[in-house]
């Protein structure tokens, strides 16, 4: 980059004319770095590079996942931030998805981390409990992020990642087919009831082969109900508890073997066929299938596939409410790195500042900020603005992000694998119920004693 080269051009410049006075004036010991900014280059094992680099400059080590056009926006607003703080730099990688887990363990355990890391809701947990995250807390957030949101970003009370766009899981519907069949559109605040109701009314104003709603065999489609219902994540204290309701789990998979008879939702061989987001193969993109659920990412990949016809809904709620709208991207800040105010500073600005909003664009999803967003909206596509909906509609009674706790994936493939069975008649909901216990608590009891 122009800029940094440019940057250590000047520094070589800047330190060969501080040696020239030093040897004019006698050969002074003492290092006048400036700006309080430590003389030393030593990064204390917290970070891939970063550190002071003396004279009074920071260079901060930062990485992050994404596709192409995220690494590019991203780098153009380090350049922003090095223009107006000339006395940072910085020190990017980037990567794929999968490279990105991959490498992050291996950073952790030689105590590699860079200063700042791009993290997920699938693990910020995990990474904060094993002391790899720094407390953010302090960095006030008011008039930026909501505080209802902010508490269920917290862990422990702890916030260990500053919130970049806006997410939610809500229901997105085909509007255009449902008028057109006489359907009265799902509404705000529908309860598990209404949504039960609304789906065998539905049914009778439906042609064959169109169904009104889909099936459920997830781990995570299942949790929307329980913790709607007031009992709480299956999944606890990190996954050292396991916690799945019996009542609640026969009664809803019940509901849905009974659907599956009455053709509400599609017989298990449609249903196995579904692929999100294909031209052909998604439950709604295909006609089949009039509602779903969505996120902000999945809801606008609907809205290219069915232009103008797509609206939506939060989903449905209990009484503890329903779904989750937040974010579940973040930038986190190393617990051990040398420059954590430096670091601070710039994981504030990331939401914050005006230019480096605009250059980022929507490369990380809708802005969290609010601010930032309006700056951005007048060339939002529809796509864009049926995200920011989504997340509108579903975040007065939304619940936390529940995601996969570390050591629990085998477990959450187990489940749909007995779910699908449950499907094809190849066994009863009890049955899956006793399988999927009995797994959940052994893989609990292995999580606990691992640490």
């Amino acid at each position: 980059m122009k800029q940094r080269r440019a940057w250590s051009k000047g520094l070589a410049l800047m330190l060969l004319a501080l040696a020239l006075v030093a040897t004019a004036c006698g050969g002074g010991g003492k290092n006048n770095g400036g700006s309080g900014g430590s003389a030393g280059g030593g990064n204390g094992g917290g970070s891939t590079g970063g550190g002071s680099t003396g004279g009074g400059s920071t260079e901060l080590s930062i990485m992050w996942w994404g596709p192409d056009a995220r690494h590019e926006a991203t780098l153009a607003a380090l350049d922003v931030y090095t223009k107006q703080n000339p006395n940072v730099t910085f020190k990017p990688e980037y990567m794929a998805w999968d490279a990105y887990w991959q490498k992050l363990p291996t950073l952790v355990a030689s105590k590699t981390v860079t200063d700042v890391l791009q993290m997920d809701a699938a693990y910020i947990q995990d990474y904060a409990s094993k002391g790899v995250l720094a407390d953010l807390s302090d960095i006030d957030l008011s008039g930026i992020v909501s505080d209802n949101v902010l508490e269920n970003l917290k862990i422990d009370g702890k916030l260990y990642g500053i919130p970049l766009s806006l997410n939610a899981q809500g229901y997105a519907y085909n509007k255009t087919k449902l008028e057109e069949y006489g359907i009265k559109l799902p509404w705000k605040d529908w309860t598990w009831e209404d949504y039960f109701n609304w789906a065998r009314e539905a049914r009778e104003k439906l042609p064959d082969g169109v169904y009104p709603i889909g099936d459920v065999n997830t781990w995570d489609g299942y949790q929307y109900y329980q913790t709607a219902m007031g009992k709480g994540p299956i999944m606890q204290d990190g996954g050292k508890k396991f916690n799945l309701d019996k009542d609640l789990f026969i009664e809803f998979f019940n509901t849905y073997a009974e659907f599956r008879k009455q053709g509400i939702v599609p017989p298990a061989e449609v249903s196995a066929a579904f692929l999100e987001n294909d031209p052909q193969a998604d439950p709604m993109a295909s006609g089949k299938v009039m509602t779903r659920g969505a996120t902000v990412g999945s809801v606008s990949a609907l809205e290219d596939l069915l232009p103008g016809q797509v609206e939506v809904v939060n989903t449905p709620v209990g009484p503890a409410g329903g779904g989750w709208a937040q974010s579940t991207i973040f930038l986190s800040v190393s617990a051990n790195t040398p420059d954590m105010e430096e670091a601070k500073k710039f994981v504030k600005w990331f939401i914050t500042d005006e230019e480096g909003g605009k250059t980022l664009g929507l490369t990380r999803g809708i802005p969290i900020n609010d601010a930032i967003y309006k700056l951005l909206e007048p060339d939002m596509q529809r796509r864009d603005i049926l995200g920011k909906e989504l997340y509108e509609v579903s975040v007065d009674k939304a619940l936390p992000f529940y995601g996969t706790a570390a050591g629990w994936t085998e477990w959450t493939d187990y489940f749909k694998a007995q779910m699908e069975a449950v499907q094809f008649g190849q066994q009863s909901v009890e049955q899956a119920y006793e399988n999927i216990a009995k797994m959940g608590e052994e893989t609990a009891a292995k999580v606990a004693s691992a640490g």
